[in-house]
């Protein structure tokens, strides 16, 4: 793989954008030779709501390129931390994949998006559903207080080829359930379901094909999902989404978004 080294990204002499802040990275973690973690300081002018993401640019070049990336850590978090693909001809990611403690990124300071609590309805159990690194804004919201008090039961789903892809969500959960703030309410209320679609683990399938054949609720010993009693947050690939919305469209759910809550929601905003 032939990859163009970072520029000098220690240089304090860089142009930021406006609207842009830099942050320096702290720690950076490789999953598989496809993902990777990475965390970052975080300035007071950025602020943002569990499940949002903003654009992230790397220093270098006439004009940086920036794509969205969901903010995994939580809102009360000192850093900002981030879950990646790495792809070998990607703009960004090419570059990004090589990022190192001390090195800078660019951030817009503007957070967006529609899978934040605000665009659901009140009802018992969210389903947090995702497949590859669409687990990210959900491993921000289950470290947030708010998530709990307004659900009484969290069911976060993750869809992987491999189950090495998978181990970055184990790691979230952990982190959610050892958490000082919100370790006991996510033990007693977490429940996360891992699946891969192109390797043999506990459970093979898509999250879609496991809500259509009923095995998902004898994994997690409740009743199917019912607009009355649930609301379903979506991130992952395009595929995915399309599937979901017609899954959920015909159990009875309608779409909500920030002007009008409903019973579930999807990103758009990037795919896996």
């Amino acid at each position: 793989m032939n990859l163009k080294p970072l520029p000098n990204t220690k240089s304090d002499s860089l142009d930021i954008p406006n609207g842009v802040v830099r942050e320096t990275i702290t720690h950076v973690k490789h999953y598989t030779d496809r993902l990777f973690a990475f965390r970052c300081s975080r300035s007071p002018a950025l602020r943002f709501r569990a499940g949002e993401f903003v654009m992230i640019g790397l220093p270098g070049g006439s004009k940086p390129i920036f794509r969205a990336y969901s903010i995994t850590s939580p809102t009360w978090d000192e850093e900002l931390e981030f879950y990646s693909i790495k792809v070998p001809d990607g703009p960004l990611t090419s570059r990004l994949q090589k990022i190192k403690i001390g090195d800078f990124i660019f951030i817009r300071k503007k957070a967006a998006g529609t899978v934040v609590l605000d665009t659901l309805t009140p009802a018992k159990n969210l389903y947090m559903l995702s497949t590859g690194t669409g687990i990210a804004p959900f491993a921000s919201l289950i470290r947030e207080p708010e998530t709990y008090e307004k659900f009484e039961r969290v069911i976060l789903t993750h869809t992987c080829r491999l189950k090495s892809e998978l181990d970055y969500g184990f790691d979230v959960v952990n982190t959610a359930h050892n958490d000082p703030l919100v370790g006991e309410l996510a033990k007693a209320k977490l429940q996360h379901i891992a699946t891969t679609t192109r390797e043999n683990s506990a459970i093979n399938g898509r999250i879609t094909t496991l809500i259509e054949s009923n095995r998902l609720f004898e994994e997690l010993n409740c009743p199917s999902i019912t607009p009355i009693n649930d609301r379903i947050m979506v991130c992952g690939s395009m595929e995915f989404l399309k599937d979901s919305k017609i899954l959920l469209a015909n159990l009875g759910f309608d779409e909500g978004s920030h002007r009008k809550p409903s019973s579930f929601v999807v990103e758009r905003a990037f795919v896996d």
